[in-house]
């Protein structure tokens, strides 16, 4: 379990999300409240619909709750306004998404360098070269993306996630484009890289054998917390 008696490396603070639509208010998340410490592993589960992906994109900042807030690092996400936001993300944030989202008109090299020159990194090139040879992608620096498999691009989404040494690493179906098989080496490429950069990772996965491999898992269920272990 999170040691309590420090500040957590993320908190979800009584989030709320609702929307309106033709027929009224829709409630999407309720009451939504958990935190982790630094270090930790956790998967949120639960059906389609259930509200999974809306919370894991209000953690990253990139939606608004209704009520509540996030705090990363002890600092309200939400205090800040949309370009702070962007800024705490490139500097202490990862991302891998189930549809890998590179730059298809950007090479493997150049897909993984992005976050870093946007922070500004004069060492961008020769950081990203190593971290695609730590995944096993040495060979593919100037491939661009649709002459890459699916597992190979998503291990270059990888090392563009862990290539920044982000606090917080969040994973959204990381495997859902993929073969068992395939599916089965990402993750343990993204447990592997996580204990060896002791960084936050928050997934997001239909699959409980891959959520069981995380210390806690976070059910949600109609836009709730059902359970968390």
């Amino acid at each position: 379990m999170p040691d309590t008696t420090r500040t957590p490396l993320m908190a979800v603070d009584h989030v709320y999300k609702s929307v309106r639509d033709s027929t009224g208010e829709l409630e999407i998340l309720r009451d939504i409240d958990f935190a982790l410490a630094a270090g930790e592993t956790a998967a949120i589960v639960g059906a389609s619909g259930s509200g999974k992906s809306t919370l894991l994109s209000i953690i990253a900042g990139l939606d608004t709750p209704t009520r509540g807030t996030v705090r990363l690092l002890g600092e309200d996400l939400f205090a800040r306004d949309e370009d702070a936001r962007a800024a705490l993300r490139a500097s202490q944030l990862g991302f891998v998404f189930q549809n890998f989202q590179l730059m298809a008109h950007l090479t493997a090299l150049e897909n993984v360098m992005l976050p870093l020159e946007l922070a500004g990194r004069r060492d961008a090139r020769a950081r990203a070269a190593e971290m695609l040879a730590h995944v096993g992608l040495g060979q593919r620096l100037a491939h661009y993306p649709r002459l890459l498999s699916g597992g190979e691009q998503q291990r270059v989404a990888l090392a563009r996630a862990f290539v920044v040494e982000p606090a917080l690493l969040l994973a959204d179906e990381p495997t859902g484009s993929l073969d068992h098989a395939t599916g089965e080496a990402i993750m343990a490429l993204m447990f592997a890289l996580n204990r060896e950069r002791g960084t936050t990772l928050l997934l997001v996965t239909h699959d409980l054998g891959i959520a069981a491999r995380c210390q806690r898992r976070i059910t949600i269920e109609a836009g709730a917390i059902k359970n968390n272990s």
